[in-house]
């Protein structure tokens, strides 16, 4: 089984050590870290996603982001609608896509104890990955 990966730039510091840790849990659990691919923010994640899902060989693919509260409800739109696209991409490609952005709506504390949610979403897309596959 080979995961694939779209890790937003944005909050860097933060994503960074969210995909080192989303890549050692991929290993521990016996699948292959794949592509990463590293994306501004967020909201571009859904393209990204869709390229590799669109790859025959990965078999999963883990979003990593981070969306903190700012001075608007931009991050409820960011999260919103990327989410949203994440889940169509999913459901239209076959392929399991496991949600690692942490947000909205949460402090850069908040956001710091969140690093080690991402192996959450490696987990999910293994254990989706072994569910559906065809016996």
């Amino acid at each position: 089984m080979k995961i694939g990966y779209v890790v937003s730039e944005f909050n860097y510091d933060i994503t960074m050590m969210m995909l080192e840790r989303a890549k050692e849990h991929t290993e521990f659990l016996g699948a292959v870290p794949g592509r990463i691919i590293r994306v501004p923010g967020v909201f571009d994640i859904p393209l990204a996603v869709k390229m590799l899902v669109t790859t025959p060989d990965i078999d999963g693919v883990v979003t990593i982001g981070c969306v903190m509260e700012g001075e608007t409800e931009h991050d409820q739109v960011v999260m919103g609608q990327t989410s949203r696209k994440i889940t169509d991409l999913s459901v239209e490609y076959e392929k399991p896509i496991g949600l690692g952005i942490s947000g909205p709506g949460m402090s850069r504390l908040q956001a710091e104890a969140r690093i080690d949610k991402a192996k959450d979403a490696v987990e999910a897309v293994v254990k989706m990955c072994k569910r559906l596959k065809p016996e």
